[in-house]
């Protein structure tokens, strides 16, 4: 299993580190000739949204990054990844790659100091997650299935070969999130 990390800012090493502790292989897309060669998911990690999005336009890789999800590749989006995967923003920022149907609020639970490790239940398991500067879904669609709940609020969902997280599994030990997206994965590859 071969899978693309976005790596033009935010927190993609701990990515690849935590995918290669899965027995998985990780690479860097830092430009279009990375996403070139096969790959079997993308991971779009948590950072600053806006930053990406603009480096995502600038270095050529958002349409053809978009292409490949609408197409089915399955795309794990954490923090900042699940704001790129929105197909709306509340307050009216234009989306990033819009694939996802979902409205996100952005940095819901305050600054960086504001930030916290809490136990919530996700996909019927309880498991620890980091928060930092983190968004929720304040609406999903239909088609859109909801994993985590946070103090009321939808902070992980899932539709099609898309999933997306509020929080960190990249900074926590549990493979719960990894496991999930890699059975994304090898169902897509079973097709």
């Amino acid at each position: 299993m071969r899978i693309g990390v976005l790596a033009v800012q935010g927190a993609f090493a701990e990515h690849i580190a935590a995918v290669e502790r899965s027995g998985a292989e990780a690479f860097e897309i830092r430009q279009p000739r990375d996403i070139d060669g096969h790959f079997d998911g993308l991971i779009l990690p948590g950072g600053e949204s806006t930053v990406m999005k603009k480096l995502l336009h600038e270095l050529g890789l958002l349409e053809p990054l978009k292409k490949r999800i609408e197409s089915g590749l399955p795309v794990l989006g954490t923090c900042a990844g699940m704001i790129l995967l929105a197909k709306d923003i509340d307050g009216g920022e234009a989306p990033c790659f819009g694939t996802m149907d979902i409205t996100v609020k952005r940095n819901a639970y305050g600054r960086q100091l504001g930030s916290f490790v809490c136990e919530e239940i996700f996909a019927g398991k309880d498991i620890a997650m980091r928060f930092i500067r983190a968004p929720y879904v304040s609406e999903a669609g239909e088609r859109v299935e909801v994993l985590a709940v946070h103090d009321g609020k939808t902070v992980a969902v899932r539709q099609g070969n898309q999933l997306a997280a509020a929080f960190h599994p990249e900074l926590t030990d549990d493979s719960t999130v990894y496991e999930m997206f890699f059975g994304m994965i090898a169902k897509s590859l079973a097709a």
